[in-house]
């Protein structure tokens, strides 16, 4: 476990100062950092408890081969960029989030890709206790509980935390840092027609996310000056994996590179309008 004090904590110095960051295993919420290695100490939900940090390797979730994933950007999200990225998730022009197929969903998983196919990292749901769920499994009530996804790199390391509060119509959502630190929140202006967020930050609204057509399926991001800055594509990947698994896949293309805090809103975006919108709509399937 000494090696894993990087991969949540994040610092100027040698190591992180001792406080509350994500849990670098995923499981819950927050774990407790003592200024050298990670404790027991565990936080959902704002109760605490104890649970020992396992050896956690685990970047899940290849969904697809490196093929499937080009094809899905060429021929069905329609991009044909050649633009370069930097590999990791703040720096390619191009992210792929596909979700873990699923004839039931406990448990969200989504695998994000670069345009030729390559993992760069995962995004995994956390603070799931088991009574909730049973509560998914037997019933339809996940728009009255709070939804948390964490998206790590490949090493595992924590980089932004969306979380969704119970809601009872509009949704909200909510963008951590690598340290635990609001940086941002998805808010859903409308619930008829073509679906509207307005995506703010810590001074207020810095851009909107704009639905294409009525089903939700494809959104542009502009920035506060309403220029288009990026676009999400949601790709069908056929009737049967549509109608029997949960899964929903889809394609961002960022056109240019983006200042902080609108960079990191526009790549937690996918997975937010996913969060938002189609989470209270799966049921079974």
């Amino acid at each position: 476990m000494n090696d894993q004090g990087s991969s949540g904590a994040s610092g100027d110095g040698d190591s992180p100062k001792a406080d509350w960051y994500p849990d670098p295993g995923g499981k819950h919420e927050q774990r407790y950092w003592d200024g050298s290695r990670w404790t027991e100490h565990v936080a959902s939900h704002g109760t605490q408890s104890v649970d020992p940090l396992a050896d956690s390797g685990h970047v899940p979730v290849t969904t697809m081969s490196a093929e499937k994933i080009q094809h899905q950007v060429t021929s069905k999200a329609g991009h044909d960029s050649t633009e370069v990225g930097g590999g990791t998730l703040f720096t390619e022009p191009v992210l792929v989030v596909n979700q873990k197929a699923k004839l039931i969903e406990l448990n969200n998983e989504y695998a994000v890709y670069d345009q030729n196919g390559t993992q760069i990292g995962a995004i995994r749901q956390v603070g799931q206790s088991n009574l909730k769920k049973v509560a998914r499994f037997v019933s339809s009530l996940d728009q009255f509980m709070t939804h948390s996804l964490q998206l790590v790199d490949m090493s595992g390391a924590v980089q932004l935390t969306v979380t969704r509060p119970k809601k009872f119509a509009k949704s909200k959502v909510h963008v951590t840092d690598a340290a635990g630190n609001q940086i941002g929140s998805i808010v859903q202006k409308n619930m008829i027609g073509k679906i509207k967020f307005s995506i703010e930050g810590p001074s207020g609204e810095i851009g909107s996310l704009n639905g294409e057509n009525w089903r939700a399926w494809n959104f542009n991001l502009q920035d506060g000056a309403g220029v288009e800055v990026a676009r999400i594509t949601k790709t069908w990947e056929g009737l049967a994996k549509t109608m029997f698994t949960t899964a929903d896949n889809y394609v961002v293309k960022i056109h240019r590179p983006l200042e902080e805090p609108l960079r990191s809103m526009v790549v937690a975006s996918a997975v937010s309008v996913d969060l938002a919108l189609k989470q209270d709509n799966r049921g079974f399937g």
